[in-house]
């Protein structure tokens, strides 16, 4: 859902006037939908800008192109009873 909607939905009563709803927009995109400000809260590691996306991918490729994993072999399924 954008932000159009959201705002519509969360303040319903405010439907009719163009102004106060364009501001509601503005005020949820600036708290909600902006990556920066669930990066400075934790929930996301980092923010990738567009024009360095190829690069990371390609460094993060590099990275694990020679990784082996180590894991004990499985024995034993778990058998739903």
């Amino acid at each position: 859902m954008g932000a159009k909607g959201a705002a519509e939905i969360i303040y319903r009563g405010d439907l009719g006037d163009e102004a106060k709803m364009a501001e509601h927009t503005k005020e949820y995109e600036d708290r909600f939908a902006n990556p920066f400000v669930a990066a400075s809260k934790g929930y996301i590691d980092d923010v990738i800008q567009p024009h360095n996306t190829r690069f990371r991918i390609a460094r993060s490729l590099r990275q694990l192109k020679n990784k082996s994993v180590k894991n004990p072999a499985k024995k034993h399924d778990n058998i739903p009873l």
